[in-house]
């Protein structure tokens, strides 16, 4: 062996664990411990129920026969969503309603159906679920979901579920959070589940891989402001319960962040340029818990507005 090639073989034995470390996929977050969650129950009046835990929150609505809950968390918590719902109403859940396909929305899905439940969501919902799908922020795959946890009533643009003294209007708003969002309006209790396309106090997870666009989280707002009054209850996707006041707030950053972006795009700044600026660092403070959930705003505006077609997602690298 010459002294070349030994310098070689020094080198690449160098810089082998450096290139295997920048290979190598950002290591998943670990599980929850599903044995230490607690559902939380907040009485929203007329019978109708906030209930947080682990994932998206949920809404529960009781009638005189049955229950709708919207949203499913995880399915290592049915049960205990289950005994939250059975403190508060004796009535079985007659629909369940999904507003979106994202897993800690519908992870409860098959035990609830299993148990006689219909699930309820917009027809790209059951689309997904049926097909499989990519996470928007790492590429993995999601395998197809159980058939007993697709849903089996769908919709298009509009639906109204009513029991004896409850009725839920169902509505989706095109490209907002995903390409297959619902919100659920009970006009009797004055409250809104708005999903993921509203989060509270934190900048929401565009879904830009499955058809999110920030276009569409800003039409969905101005919907649920027109049917808000200062007595409205707002349950979001994630962060707690919400009035009015605090959606103004929330649209007025989405909205910054999409002027302040249209601005950078019609300058021809790239995805790098964009982060490297930090637009968005004076929001920061009160939207964003960490760099990574700032980072991750920051791509999903620009792929909503730099009209490009998606190429890989965030976690991905060329």
């Amino acid at each position: 062996m010459n002294r070349t090639t030994l310098a070689a073989v020094i080198t690449l034995l160098t810089l082998t664990p450096a290139l295997a470390q920048q290979a190598s996929p950002p290591s998943a977050p670990p599980p929850p411990d599903f044995s230490k969650v607690e559902i939380k129950t907040t009485d929203l009046g007329d019978g109708v129920y906030m209930l947080e835990g682990q994932g998206g929150n949920m809404t529960l609505a009781t009638a005189k026969s049955g229950a709708i809950l919207v949203d499913s968390q995880f399915a290592p918590l049915h049960d205990k969503i289950k005994a939250a719902i059975t403190a508060v109403t004796p009535q079985p859940v007659k629909y369940l309603v999904n507003t979106h396909f994202h897993g800690d929305h519908t992870g409860g899905n098959e035990a609830f159906a299993n148990e006689g439940t219909t699930i309820v969501a917009h027809i790209k919902v059951r689309t997904k679920l049926k097909k499989g799908s990519a996470n928007f922020l790492t590429g993995a795959q999601n395998p197809p979901a159980p058939k007993a946890a697709r849903p089996v009533t769908t919709y298009t643009n509009q639906l109204k579920l009513s029991l004896r003294g409850r009725i839920a209007e169902l509505r989706h708003p095109d490209n907002a959070h995903t390409d297959g969002d619902t919100y659920v309006y009970f006009k009797s209790a004055n409250v809104i589940a708005t999903g993921d396309t509203f989060t509270n106090g934190r900048y929401p997870n565009i879904d830009t891989l499955n058809g999110g666009n920030i276009k569409g989280m800003i039409a969905a707002t101005d919907a649920y402001l027109k049917l808000a009054n200062d007595s409205t209850k707002i349950v979001p996707g994630h962060g707690p319960l919400a009035n009015k006041a605090a959606l103004v707030g929330y649209r007025a950053m989405l909205v910054t962040a999409r002027d302040r972006m249209t601005t950078l795009i019609k300058e021809g700044k790239t995805e790098d340029d964009v982060l490297a600026a930090k637009p968005f660092a004076d929001l920061d403070a009160k939207w964003a818990p960490n760099e990574t959930a700032s980072k991750n705003f920051i791509r999903a505006v620009y792929t909503s507005l730099a009209k490009k077609p998606w190429i890989k997602p965030w976690g991905k690298k060329s």
